[in-house]
């Protein structure tokens, strides 16, 4: 064999192994393109699910949370006229942003809508604010929470003649739901004498800076609001 053809040989031998690591290479290109083009398609068909979806979720969501938000309306439209002695309704507007319910209150007052931080005064304000804080406490896991709250003036805005509606209502419902609730106000102690538990004075003094006075003790009684 001359050498010439040895030569050729030998390049037709690497030749061939070119091939074969090129045809290895086109198989590996064509493979990972088959599979893009059928990620690319689950996503489109994801894509062309999701809005379907996002408003099925939103049914659902209102459908899972309906109950629990009328509940807390009827609680809160009590609250109110119990207080204010006025047939006014509190309103809970539901919408679903992100994927996460929102939820806005609204105090309807003879079919028109009122702002609920200006309505009365702000009274409004002071009365759901405090019902949200004690049923949203009422939720939590009490073997790891205790069944304590601390109301600091949320009677701000309320007339005088008010304030013993409200400690009255926050009374009854802080012994349903077993809490102590520690009630502090600027309003005339006697607001607070039919309701409270515990009534205390703070005053000042030369010798401590704050004198404390205990007005009035029921706790062996009951537990309950303390002023």
């Amino acid at each position: 064999m001359s050498d010439d053809l040895a030569g050729l040989l030998d390049a037709r031998r690497e030749l061939e192994r070119r091939l074969d690591r090129l045809s290895g290479v086109a198989e590996a290109r064509v493979r990972g393109y088959v599979e893009t083009r059928e990620s690319l398609a689950r996503v489109d068909e994801f894509l062309a699910a999701a809005p379907a979806a996002s408003s099925r979720l939103e049914v659902l969501t209102g459908e899972l949370f309906g109950e629990v938000i009328d509940e807390i309306e009827v609680n809160l439209t009590h609250a109110v006229r119990e207080i204010l002695a006025q047939d006014r309704e509190v309103r809970a507007c539901r919408e679903v942003k992100g994927n996460r319910l929102s939820i806005h209150f609204e105090m309807v007052n003879q079919g028109q809508s009122e702002d609920v931080m200006t309505g009365q005064g702000g009274s409004v304000c002071n009365i759901l604010s405090v019902g949200l804080r004690l049923i949203a406490l009422s939720q939590l896991d009490v073997g790891r929470h205790r069944p304590f709250l601390v109301l600091d003036e949320q009677d701000c805005w309320l007339r005088p003649d008010l304030v013993p509606r409200f400690a009255k209502l926050i009374r009854k419902i802080a012994d349903r739901l077993g809490f102590q609730v520690l009630y502090i106000s600027h309003h005339p102690v006697d607001h607070f004498m039919g309701e409270a538990a515990k009534v205390f004075a703070l005053r000042p003094s030369r010798e401590t800076g704050v004198a404390v006075e205990v007005l009035l003790d029921r706790t062996e009684n009951r537990e309950g609001l303390e002023v």
